[in-house]
């Protein structure tokens, strides 16, 4: 006589144990219309502002290279049809270019060095060390950021020239040291730093400059990167300072010093954008080297 046989659960085997659960592909979570909208919209922008920064980049680099006749022309064209690098070499026998690269230098590396040092030394101080009135000058020093740089251009002058410093480096450096903005930068990242970092170096006998150097800079090294590349970019675009206290043709900065050879071009546009393009080129190399830096540094302000 045949005996019937229960069915088997499907979830268990022929044995009693549970059956393998049979993996399945997972689908892929589709982003919402509205957020896959919004990033099209921020993408959209993004490239507007590209094209904004670039076209006149690239509208200078294009006209340097163009004969004088050919500019003049309309309709204007973006591309001649006999491209020159006579307007370069205008530019580089106009002047002493060579010496005018290497006092930007000098005085932007400097000027970079110095703030950094000195703007992160008072940051660290204004968030690690406890002393009276802390709060009320860290205010002050914020509240230098709304002086504007014209007003002070007088005093300044006046004082550099009794202690005999005009026609120098110093007469550059010096006045564009102080920072209230990397101040700011730099006391933002400390105040992120934990604060057992720093008890623990001290009650291992670290004092205030050990813990400076040894333990807070390696950690702000975004902030370092901002505040150097900013620092350097601004002293290297400064064009009102150097022009006042270096009057001296082998003193000047390249800004300056371009500015002194196109007074003789007139309207010779392609000496004029040659020289855009000679006195911006070392800072577009510098942002592509230190683009990631830059970004980090600027998103990491406002940490806490």
């Amino acid at each position: 006589m045949a005996t019937a046989t229960a069915p088997v659960p499907a979830d268990r085997s022929a044995t009693g144990a549970p059956a393998p659960v049979r993996a399945g592909r997972r689908r892929p979570r589709r982003e919402p219309s509205a957020e896959r909208a919004f990033t099209r919209l921020c993408g959209a922008v993004l490239v507007v502002f590209a094209l904004l920064w670039l076209l006149p980049l690239a509208w200078a680099l294009a006209t340097s290279v163009r004969p004088d006749g050919e500019i003049n022309t309309a309709p204007t064209r973006w591309f001649g049809a006999h491209p020159t690098l006579a307007a370069y070499r205008s530019v580089l026998d106009a002047g002493h270019i060579g010496q005018w690269y290497l006092n930007s230098l000098i005085t932007s590396a400097l000027t970079m060095v110095i703030t950094v040092v000195v703007a992160s030394a008072a940051a660290f101080a204004l968030s690690r060390v406890d002393f009276r009135g802390r709060r009320a000058l860290y205010w002050l020093v914020l509240a230098g950021a709304m002086i504007p740089a014209q007003v002070l251009v007088v005093p300044q002058f006046k004082e550099l020239n009794s202690v005999h410093l005009l026609n120098t480096y110093w007469a550059v450096i010096l006045p564009q040291l102080p920072s209230a903005i990397a101040v700011f930068v730099f006391k933002s990242f400390i105040d992120g730093i934990p604060g057992e970092l720093v008890d623990a170096a001290r009650a291992d006998g670290a004092g205030w400059w050990t813990v400076y150097a040894r333990i807070v800079m390696p950690l702000t090294r975004p902030a370092v990167s901002a505040v150097a590349v900013f620092t350097f970019v601004w002293s290297w675009n400064n064009f009102l300072w150097p022009l006042l206290v270096d009057t001296s043709v082998s003193m000047m900065t390249l800004p300056v010093g371009l500015a002194t050879t196109q007074d003789s071009y007139g309207i010779r546009y392609a000496e004029l954008m040659a020289s855009a393009v000679l006195g911006g080129l070392p800072l577009i190399v510098l942002f592509l080297f230190f683009q990631r830096r830059i970004v980090e540094g600027i998103a990491g302000t406002g940490l806490k």
